[in-house]
């Protein structure tokens, strides 16, 4: 099977129509295709489906469904933001819509003065580390993580979504040192945290397709620890256009085998 469950549209901050990816995703021989648009409810942001538009957002994937019923199964579901005492990513939250899955991400460090995303650009995300961290880019990191496992031990979601986001712009200016003994613990409390979540995670292959990265997230050495964990994996492309739909899906393929995965699910249903 050829799947991809993280899957943007003009609902959140796509470049493409819901059944324009629809129709790619048939024209490059998938299978499924399940739609993850972005999500804070109740809230919302420039790049957040609006709030008053999950409604539409899901009538419209319904209506996809079955208007291609027979030649690819669609899915709906949500990637929703954690921001502690705003917003979370679990059913529960998001049960008047019905969603069939929902991916759990963290895109922005919090404080207590503030927050900021930490992969709408480099030059953000520095600027975040400078003013809210005095530029101490250990905390921010730490911060990072520290959020995400709380988002994963309060659960209620299906797959985590690029679990080592913070590293997006590593390869264009190298921040902090992945091999340093302190960032290797992050990760490997994370991977415990993934574990006993009992969550999928994603290899995710978006940044590769918006020109960030040459390999997908998660890293060589958090892939490996969620491998010794038996974590399962799932590759998505968190597409925002159809030209992405299935960007480097082999390379995902390659660096899953290389830190010792036999296999890949292809669906979460």
């Amino acid at each position: 099977m050829k799947t991809n469950f993280h899957t943007h549209t003009t609902f959140c901050d796509g470049k493409n129509t819901a059944e324009e990816m629809v129709l790619a995703a048939i024209e490059k021989n998938f299978d499924v295709l399940g739609f993850s648009g972005h999500a804070m409810y109740p809230f919302s942001s420039d790049w957040h489906i609006g709030a008053r538009d999950i409604g539409a957002y899901c009538e419209e994937i319904n209506r996809l469904k079955k208007a291609y019923e027979g030649k690819i199964q669609l899915k709906l579901g949500f990637e929703a933001d954690y921001i502690r005492a705003v917003t979370e990513p679990t059913f529960s939250a998001y049960d008047a819509f019905s969603p069939e899955y929902i991916i759990g991400s963290v895109h922005y460090i919090q404080t207590k003065e503030a927050i900021f995303a930490i992969d709408s650009s480099l030059r953000e995300l520095k600027e975040g580390i400078r003013t809210h961290f005095s530029g101490d880019v250990k905390k921010a990191v730490q911060a990072y993580f520290s959020t995400e496992r709380e988002m994963l031990r309060k659960g209620g979601f299906s797959i985590i979504g690029h679990a080592d986001l913070i590293t997006k712009f590593q390869e264009r200016e190298k921040l902090f040192d992945e091999g340093e003994s302190w960032y290797v613990n992050e990760l490997k409390a994370t991977a415990d945290e993934i574990k006993r979540a009992g969550v999928i995670a994603e290899i995710n292959t978006g940044a590769i397709a918006r020109g960030h990265r040459t390999l997908p997230y998660p890293g060589e050495t958090f892939l490996s620890l969620l491998r010794e964990r038996g974590v399962p994996v799932i590759i998505s492309s968190d597409s925002h256009s159809v030209q992405s739909l299935d960007t480097a899906f082999g390379v995902a393929r390659a660096v899953a085998q290389k830190a010792g995965y036999r296999e890949i699910l292809e669906t979460i249903f």
